[in-house]
C-alpha cells in the first residue's frame, strides 16, 4: 500500500479520519453550545477516561465547534508542575483583544483588562503589555489568593464577552494534574459564573479519579458539571473507525482482519490508530488479510513500548515500578488494594504512601474504596514484557531503627 496515503493518524490528540462512536455526545454538547449563546443555564463538562480513549481529540474538537460558533475560546493543558494563572492569563488576554479592547464602548471589557492585570501582577506572570488608558482596579482579583482571584477575572472576561455579543469557551486538558488549590479555584468561578447566567462554557478532560477530585473541593461541583465517561468504542464503531478512513482510500480489510485488529487494541481508539497505520505500511494489495494484522502486530507492540507505555515507566520509581508490576500479576484490574500488596509481599499500610504516589501522578485510579486500576489500558501486559519477573519488595530499615519503609 502507498504509505503516503495512509488515513490513520496515532498520536497525541491528533484528529482520526473517522471520529467514530461520539456523535451523541457531541450534539449534546453543541446543543449547550447554543444555549449559551442564547444566555440559558448550561452545565459545564468534564469528560472522564482512560489513556487512549480520544478525550484529547473530543476536547479539540468540541473547541473547534465553539469557534465555530462564535465563541472566543481558551485551552489550556494542565501538565504536572504547571501553574494555572501562567497558563490561563496569556489565553484571556488574547480573548480580551480579539473582543476588540479598542472599540469604542466597553465598560465591561475596560474593565475586564484592568483585572486581568492585577491578576498577572498578583501571581508574576508575564503577558506582555495591554495597551489601554485604563487605571488597574485595586482589590479585583489581585489578592494573590487564587480561588478568591480567579472568579472575578473570569466574571470580568465573561461579562466582556455579553457585551460584545460573544461567549466564552474555557478547554482545559489533563485536570488530574491542577494543584486542589487550583481545582478548587476553577470550580468556584464556574459556580459563581452559572449563577449569574453569564456566557461562558466550561469543558475539561481528565482521568476518572477527576470527579472525586472536584466533589472534595467543592461538593456542590456534583450538580455544576456533568461527567460523560468516555470509554472504548462500541463494536460497530470501532468497525467504523478501522473500515471506513480505509474505505475512503478505496481500500478494504477482510472481516477477519477488522476482527484480528479488534481484539487487538480492545476497542481503545487511539490503538486502532496505531494498528491501523502499522498494518497499512505492512500490507502488499487490498483487501488486507488477517496475515497482514498477525505480521504487524509485533511491531505495533515494540512500538507502544518504546513510546507510549515507555514513557510513563521511566517515570516511576523502582518501588512504583514494582507495585504496578504486582498489579500486572493479578491481570488487568481493578484489584483490592490488599492483595496487591500480598502479591508485593509486603502489608498494605507500607505501600499506601506509594500508591497515593501512583495516583497523583495518573498512573492508577480508584473506582471503589479500596480498589486500583491502572489509567492506561494494556499496561499489564507492557509490565510483564518490561519486567518478566515479578519481584517482591523487601522493605529496607532506617539505620537506628527497627521502622520500615515504605520507599526506596
Amino acid at each position: 500500500m502507498d504509505r503516503r496515503n495512509n488515513p490513520y493518524a496515532p498520536g497525541a490528540g491528533l484528529q482520526p479520519p473517522e471520529l467514530a462512536g461520539r456523535d451523541r455526545l457531541i450534539d449534546d454538547v453543541t446543543i449547550d453550545m447554543d444555549r449559551v449563546l442564547r444566555r440559558r443555564p448550561t452545565k459545564g463538562l468534564i469528560l472522564l477516561g482512560l489513556r487512549g480513549v480520544g478525550k484529547t481529540v473530543l476536547l479539540n474538537r468540541l473547541r473547534a465547534f465553539a469557534d465555530d460558533k462564535g465563541f472566543q475560546t481558551a485551552k489550556v493543558e494542565a501538565p504536572e508542575g504547571s501553574v494555572l494563572p501562567h497558563l490561563l492569563a496569556p489565553e484571556l488576554r488574547r480573548i480580551l483583544y480579539a473582543l476588540d479592547v479598542r472599540q469604542s464602548g466597553g465598560r465591561h471589557l475596560r474593565r475586564a483588562v484592568t483585572v486581568l492585570r492585577g491578576f498577572a501582577n498578583a501571581f508574576k506572570v508575564k503577558i506582555g503589555d495591554i495597551e489601554f488608558s485604563v487605571e488597574p482596579a485595586p482589590g479585583e482579583g489581585d489578592s494573590g489568593n487564587l480561588e478568591l482571584d480567579l472568579p472575578p477575572l473570569l466574571i470580568a472576561v465573561a461579562e466582556a464577552a455579553a457585551e460584545r455579543r460573544s461567549a466564552v469557551g474555557l478547554f482545559i486538558d489533563e485536570i488530574q494534574y491542577l494543584s486542589a488549590v487550583e481545582l478548587t479555584a476553577v470550580v468556584v468561578a464556574c459556580h459563581e459564573i452559572a449563577q449569574r447566567n453569564l456566557p461562558l462554557l466550561f469543558i475539561g478532560a481528565g482521568l476518572p479519579q477527576v470527579a472525586a477530585l472536584a466533589g472534595k473541593a467543592k461538593s456542590y461541583a456534583e450538580r455544576l458539571f456533568d461527567y460523560p465517561e468516555v470509554g472504548p468504542l462500541d463494536s460497530d464503531a470501532a468497525r467504523a473507525a478501522i473500515a471506513m478512513p480505509a474505505k475512503n482510500e478505496g481500500v478494504s480489510f477482510d472481516d477477519d482482519a477488522i476482527t484480528a485488529m479488534l481484539q487487538a487494541t480492545q476497542n481503545y481508539p487511539y490503538f486502532i490508530q496505531e494498528w491501523g497505520f502499522q498494518v497499512w505500511n505492512r500490507a502488499p494489495s487490498s483487501p488486507i488479510a488477517q496475515e497482514v494484522v498477525a505480521d504487524s502486530t509485533p511491531d505495533v507492540i515494540a512500538h507502544l513500548d518504546a513510546n507510549f507505555f515507555r514513557v510513563r515507566f521511566d517515570r516511576l520509581t523502582v518501588l512504583q515500578q514494582k507495585y504496578l508490576r504486582a498489579m500486572a500479576e493479578l491481570g488487568p484490574g481493578p484489584h483490592k488494594t490488599g492483595q496487591i500488596a500480598t502479591t508485593l509481599g509486603v502489608a498494605a499500610t507500607s505501600v499506601a504512601t506509594v500508591r497515593q504516589q501512583l495516583v497523583n501522578k495518573g498512573m492508577v485510579w480508584s473506582q471503589r474504596h479500596g480498589e486500583t486500576a491502572f489509567t492506561v489500558p494494556l499496561f499489564d501486559s507492557f509490565m510483564k514484557r518490561q519486567m518478566p519477573t515479578l519481584e517482591q519488595h523487601v522493605p529496607t530499615r532506617r539505620r537506628g531503627s527497627t521502622r520500615r519503609t515504605s520507599s526506596r
